[in-house]
């Protein structure tokens, strides 16, 4: 009896076949006298790893360093502003009452700002005077919580809500003051009288507290009074300057002019946090896509080591892909042999790039302190980059992008010399052999 499959042809393998992928790997574990192949294979991986890192590392801390500068600046900037005619209208106490009652709206708080010179001990400078309800301070997060429990008693206590004022903690340093110290206030501006404006107001107050905010810029630059006392010295009284208010989801602040504008009524006018520091995150943003540009850059560079590794392996293996033509394999065979060893080297240089480059964000604080304590330095200073810690806020789209720019770079570079590869006319490689 015949054998039913006697003389049936065999079914070619199919693309990225079990011969295929062997081969390809085959070819990447290089002999001794091949060694040039395997250095070349082995500097592309070291190469687009340390650039992959590179790149998640940095946008880490771009994103960080955003992320938690702007929340800071918003403690004190807050996220919404309303101005206008209604700070000075007798419904103004029920228009607070209805802008908080927004849906969205964490906190809405009057304030009064102005700027004074601070002297102390034979020391002067300038500072921004916030005047503030001692029951608002609550909404000032970075602030309330960085102060002890005798500040939050003392703060606003006795006539016109005290003497008692709260300044940062790089302003007392800085002018040598400590708690309980007396520190004297000018105002440009003081209270009205029988013979007109009183300018020049000097007066003394006591330092109840002191805020660290963890932005060194704001700690030496904002004082914070209680507001009836704020009205007072600026001659001021019965005065608002601004309701500062503030939402959950700053992000989406845009969204709610229109409801806090109708709520505060006719005669107010609102505005947002992207106004006021509009130049500042414009320049974060410009920076963050600028620096993604030119470190993805710094990848695709690298990723072209590939090609020379290639170029090289098929140089070495003309007579293997000759022969291999004339048995059978297809052009686009050996076009995937070639640009699988090539792909193979970026995408192992990726992985380890993105391992090494996530490993070194969520531990970016301890690097941080190994580092000062070898180098015996303050690597991160506050007073030049407005925050105490190197920040790393690891953001998945990034690192997706990351991955899928320096995947299909490195799949780029295989493919050249692949392409190249898979034209190689067998009779013409076999003649010189």
């Amino acid at each position: 009896m015949t054998d039913a499959t006697v003389g049936k042809p065999t079914k070619p393998a199919g693309p990225f076949s079990a011969w295929e992928v062997g081969l390809a790997l085959r070819y990447l574990r290089a002999k001794r006298k091949e060694g040039g192949i395997a250095m070349i294979a082995v500097i592309s991986y070291v190469a687009i790893a340390l650039a992959v890192m590179a790149l998640i590392v940095v946008m880490s801390i771009m994103a960080g360093f955003r992320s938690t500068l702007l929340d800071r600046m918003l403690s004190f900037n807050s996220h919404m502003y309303v101005q206008g005619q209604i700070l000075n209208s007798p419904d103004r106490e029920a228009a607070l009452d209805r802008i908080r009652t927004v849906p969205g709206v964490i906190s809405a708080a009057p304030m009064i700002e102005a700027q004074s010179l601070v002297r102390a001990g034979g020391m002067t400078t300038g500072a921004i005077v916030k005047g503030i309800r001692p029951d608002d301070l609550r909404s000032l997060n970075y602030v309330y919580d960085s102060l002890d429990s005798e500040a939050h008693r003392t703060f606003g206590q006795g006539a016109y809500g005290g003497d008692n004022i709260i300044i940062g903690r790089a302003l007392a340093e800085g002018m040598g003051l400590r708690v309980g110290d007396a520190i004297t206030l000018y105002s440009p501006t003081g209270a009205d009288s029988a013979f007109g404006n009183l300018g020049g107001l000097e007066k003394s107050y006591r330092i109840g507290g002191l805020f660290t905010s963890g932005t060194a810029d704001f700690d030496r630059a904002f004082i914070f009074m209680p507001q009836e006392q704020a009205q007072l010295f600026f001659g001021k009284e019965g005065v608002w300057d601004v309701i500062d208010v503030k939402v959950a989801k700053p992000d989406e602040v845009g969204t709610m002019i229109a409801p806090v504008r109708d709520a505060a009524g006719a005669g107010a006018f609102v505005t947002d946090w992207r106004d006021r520091l509009a130049a500042f995150w414009g320049a974060l943003k410009v920076e963050r896509v600028a620096m993604s540009i030119i470190l993805g850059l710094v990848v695709a560079i690298a990723a072209l080591n590939i090609i020379s590794g290639i170029v090289m392996l098929v140089k070495n293996k003309t007579r293997d892909i000759a022969i291999l033509r004339t048995i059978g394999a297809s052009q686009s065979s050996m076009l995937r042999v070639f640009f699988m060893a090539g792909a193979t080297i970026g995408v192992a240089g990726t992985i380890t790039g993105l391992t090494l480059g996530l490993l070194f964000c969520l531990n970016i604080g301890s690097i941080q302190h190994f580092l000062e304590m070898v180098f015996q330095t303050k690597l991160f200073d506050a007073d030049v980059y407005m925050l105490d810690a190197v920040p790393a806020l690891v953001d998945p789209l990034d690192v997706f992008w990351v991955t899928l720019w320096s995947t299909f770079m490195s799949c780029i570079a295989g493919l050249i010399p692949s392409w190249q590869a898979a034209k190689l006319d067998p009779v013409e490689a076999l003649r010189y052999e």
